[in-house]
């Protein structure tokens, strides 16, 4: 969430960076709310002044044995005129809340601007691209192949986009995210978290899912039966505490990113404890509400598949050396695996709705002939703090708002997919990269 007083002091430079985005921030109803809001409290503050004087008044008045029955019944009609203030005031501030919690992040000074993933830069290419003697296979006909890949089965048991793996390809899979957790643990400092796999509205909140991305979420109710009225943007803005007696909701979570970030809402952590650093495997379960037709051959796009993520809470002064810092250590994965990638920084148009700035890693798929993305890693500066109210306590004893950073370290289906198109073999056996045998019990090669 953005920062209220950075739109009352310079909302035309906000609404400009926000129109790098393709966002229109509308002015003249912030504008309009606010002067609605100031003269609400400004009369508020004059009729509680206003009140605390009559009672001092009333005070001395029965002090001196006085009548007081017309300043007390004018001190009655005081209390009738605040409590109805005070309800308005309650109603725009719930408004201006409604207004906020929509509008995406401002875009770092240095983001490039565009419109698309066409108008990104790439920063950096690493390995060699493979060259085959025969015809690349997709990791569909590979894996389908091996015998391994079963996706008839799978849309038997769930529906379209969902994968089921067995034999040495779910081994293959269970190692590449044991590999990628003892890498991030042992040697880049992350503590590994179990978290859960289902989260409350908010959470989902306080990261920025909620309430603009409700459709693309897998959401699951519990408790009584839900009034044909209610709204879930209700329990966003005033908690659950406002929905008893009614039905609540359980969201499956898009990415660990929502829990792992969670643990420091409504929390002020020590300086001597920034940076913080987890990592955490789970399963990821999206709708995909806007990508249909998009992807459907395969385990690129699924309703449910699995990452590990890494998380970090920073300085604000070190966010931006953090960021780089956790791009390099989800690199570092594909440069053991020896798969070929490249590193590109998004456009104003094309990042996350929370994100200040972001960086791709997009990895080599034959099949394809393109780099397609594995890992994204964000620096959302203070704007999911502000929405968890994460804060820190500085060096002058102060709270203040931390930077919040994630980054798949990888998206472990997609490192799959890359390990078997770039490892195929013209018999349609898979190369099994070595730093994951240790994994299989010394299996170097997957065979038909």
């Amino acid at each position: 969430m953005l920062d209220i007083q950075t739109l009352r002091n310079d909302l035309a430079a906000v609404a400009a960076r926000l129109a790098t985005r393709g966002f229109v921030l509308d002015t003249a109803k912030f504008e309009q709310m606010e002067s609605e809001r100031k003269t609400i409290q400004m009369r508020t503050q004059e009729l509680q002044a206003k009140r605390n004087a009559t009672s001092k008044q009333i005070g001395a008045a029965k002090a001196k044995g006085e009548d007081t029955s017309a300043i007390m019944a004018e001190v009655a009609n005081l209390g009738d005129e605040l409590k109805q203030l005070e309800t308005k005031l309650e109603q725009i501030q719930h408004e201006l809340n409604a207004f906020l919690s929509v509008i995406p992040n401002t875009p770092h000074e240095s983001v490039p601007q565009g419109k698309s993933e066409t108008d990104n830069v790439e920063v950096r290419k690493v390995g060699s691209i493979p060259k085959f003697s025969f015809e690349a296979k997709d990791h569909v006909g590979i894996g389908e192949g091996l015998g391994g890949l079963d996706f008839e089965t799978a849309t038997k048991i769930a529906g379209a986009r969902f994968s089921l793996l067995k034999g040495p390809l779910a081994r293959l899979h269970r190692a590449l995210a044991q590999f990628m957790l003892d890498t991030h643990t042992d040697q880049h400092g992350y503590t590994e978290t179990y978290v859960p796999y289902m989260v409350n509205a908010e959470s989902m909140r306080g990261t920025g899912q909620l309430p603009k991305f409700e459709d693309d979420l897998f959401k699951v109710p519990f408790g009584l039966p839900e009034p044909t009225d209610a709204k879930v943007e209700n329990i966003l803005l005033t908690g659950p505490q406002s929905f008893k007696g009614e039905q609540k909701y359980f969201y499956l979570i898009p990415t660990a990113e929502v829990p792992v970030t969670n643990m420091v809402r409504d929390s002020i952590v020590p300086l001597e404890g920034l940076p913080m650093k987890y990592v955490a495997h789970t399963p990821c379960f999206r709708s995909e509400a806007g990508s249909y037709g998009r992807d459907t051959r395969g385990m690129i796009r699924q309703h449910q598949f699995d990452k590990v993520e890494l998380v970090q809470m920073a300085h604000p002064d070190e966010s931006y050396a953090a960021l780089e810092q956790l791009l390099g250590h989800a690199e570092i994965i594909l440069q053991k695996l020896e798969l070929p990638y490249r590193v590109v920084k998004l456009c104003t148009g094309d990042m996350g709705f929370s994100a200040a700035m972001t960086y791709d890693i997009e990895v080599w798929l034959p099949a394809q002939n393109t780099y397609r993305e594995i890992s994204s890693c964000s620096n959302f500066e203070a704007f999911q703090a502000r929405r968890m109210q994460a804060r820190f306590r500085n060096a002058q004893g102060k709270p203040e708002l931390l930077h919040t950073l994630n980054g798949s370290g990888l998206a472990v289906g997609r490192t799959l997919v890359a390990v078997l198109e770039n490892y195929q073999q013209a018999d349609g056996s898979v190369i099994v990269p070595e730093v994951l045998r240790s994994y299989m019990s010394g299996l170097e090669k997957i065979t038909p």
